[in-house]
């Protein structure tokens, strides 16, 4: 199990269970296990997601972005739901919670 720290400086854990269920779900994400990590720690946006989640976003090509879902629980715990790979994403029709600073 590793724990980043998010943009809100809750400790987020991903364990080892959850990133089994991620890449059995989204076996392209097999050798991207640093990338979900460093996704919370340094995301691009901050989107609302379902029921409270939040999803960090990294874009990770031209038009590819890195979405991992977590939901923060407290001020001290926080955990990962899932990750996926998408270019299906309009950032306009998103709530954007919080955004990189160019």
């Amino acid at each position: 199990m590793d724990i980043v720290t998010s943009k809100n400086r809750v400790p987020i854990r991903l364990t080892e269970e959850r990133w089994f269920h991620i890449t059995e779900n989204h076996d392209d994400l097999a050798g991207h296990y640093d990338d979900v990590l460093y996704a919370i720690e340094d995301p691009d946006y901050i989107i609302e997601g379902y029921k409270g989640a939040l999803i960090a976003l990294r874009k990770f090509t031209k038009t590819r972005f890195l979405a991992v879902v977590y939901r923060e629980i407290s001020k001290q715990d926080g955990f990962v739901i899932t990750a996926y790979f998408t270019s299906k994403l309009d950032l306009e029709k998103e709530v954007i919670l919080w955004q990189k600073k160019s």
